[in-house]
């Protein structure tokens, strides 16, 4: 399968998504150009994390297209029994697309290096001084070198969000998939994290951002995407959608926002 280099490394056509009646996404499109930060914002509720899992195909959507890097994802069935057709081709886009959760969900039976290292070692067969180097490496990168050797549990929540960033990059992915990093922290700690990812998206990491934290979207993002109940209501570069909003629902939404 080739990759196409001037293909957005993630783009969504179309896609619907329901839990039952419930519509989540109701035929949304969107793209993340190579080297491009896109941030998903809106309400609880509005499809921003149904969205993001729907990428790497944590979740099944109904209809609608998802591309990487130019090529479509092949599906079997149809509504909610549509499947991908490929395993391995799952295989290879979750490997490339990584994905940073809210909770950290790192293993407690391992330490913060084991953490890093995993991933790459059993599920790419790396070779394991190679990613043991390149670990350690990652982990002074988002400034916790010295935790090698700690346990999960001996982490602040900053350091255990900093240490699953850590492993994300670890797997060298085309693109990193952020749902609400910082939502789970303290707003002291939330800094640490946010410091990590202007750093990347300094570096033009290509990146897909869920977050409720505002400043950060403004901050680090190229495209901004406002959801509602389903629908893509309105999207731009970060100065447009906050600096001057064309709908009553984005002026109302980031007014509740700011003002909490």
């Amino acid at each position: 399968m080739t990759a196409d280099a001037a293909a957005p490394v993630i783009e969504i056509r179309g896609l619907r998504k329901s839990y039952g009646d419930l519509q989540v996404l109701k035929g949304v499109s969107m793209r993340a150009p190579r080297g491009h930060v896109i941030s998903l914002i809106g309400s609880s509720g509005s499809g921003k994390s149904t969205l993001l899992r729907c990428c790497n195909l944590l979740e099944q959507s109904e209809e609608g297209e998802i591309l990487f890097e130019g090529q479509p994802v092949r599906w079997k069935g149809q509504g909610h029994g549509r499947h991908p057709a490929d395993r391995a081709q799952v295989r290879s886009l979750r490997t490339n697309l990584s994905m940073v959760f809210q909770q950290f969900n790192l293993w407690s039976h391992m330490t913060i290096l084991q953490n890093v290292m995993e991933a790459p070692v059993t599920v790419l067969g790396e070779d394991r001084a190679e990613v043991e180097t390149r670990a350690r490496a990652l982990l002074a990168k988002v400034g916790i070198g010295d935790k090698c050797d700690a346990w999960p549990a001996q982490l602040s929540g900053g350091q255990q969000q900093r240490a699953a960033i850590a492993r994300a990059l670890c797997m060298q992915p085309k693109a990193l998939l952020f749902d609400e990093p910082t939502s789970a922290l303290d707003p002291e700690l939330q800094q640490e994290v946010v410091k990590v990812i202007k750093d990347l998206a300094a570096e033009h990491r290509t990146m897909i951002l869920v977050t409720h934290d505002m400043r950060l979207a403004a901050d680090v993002s190229d495209h901004v995407v406002f959801l509602h109940q389903g629908v893509i209501c309105e999207e731009g570069p970060p100065e447009q959608l906050f600096g001057a909003p064309k709908t009553d629902r984005l002026r109302q939404f980031l007014s509740a926002t700011m003002a909490g």
